[in-house]
């Protein structure tokens, strides 16, 4: 077993992780992560903290920030994506 891997096998499955790297944090909110480094370069996502050279998101911070996205309106509906593959 992979390092990584058997440390996330060592924490209980009750104890989330306190940070994610970049890919995963897009997981999180289901899309790219060249679409994530967007949105915390225009500050709509946290940025991360530095843990020992590696950029670490804070997993609460992340939910914060989702919990902040407003709810699609009802006119927004009738916009195109642009062909954003992300977005279908």
């Amino acid at each position: 077993m992979p390092a990584k891997a058997e440390r996330m096998a060592s924490l209980p499955h009750s104890l989330p992780p306190f940070g994610v790297g970049r890919l995963k944090a897009a997981a999180l909110f289901d899309i790219s992560p060249s679409l994530f480094d967007r949105l915390v370069e225009n500050g709509q996502l946290p940025q991360p903290r530095l843990l020992g050279g590696r950029l670490v998101w804070d997993v609460v911070e992340l939910g914060e920030a989702w919990r902040s996205v407003p709810h699609r309106r009802e006119d927004l509906d009738a916009l195109s994506t642009n062909g954003n593959p992300w977005d279908e």
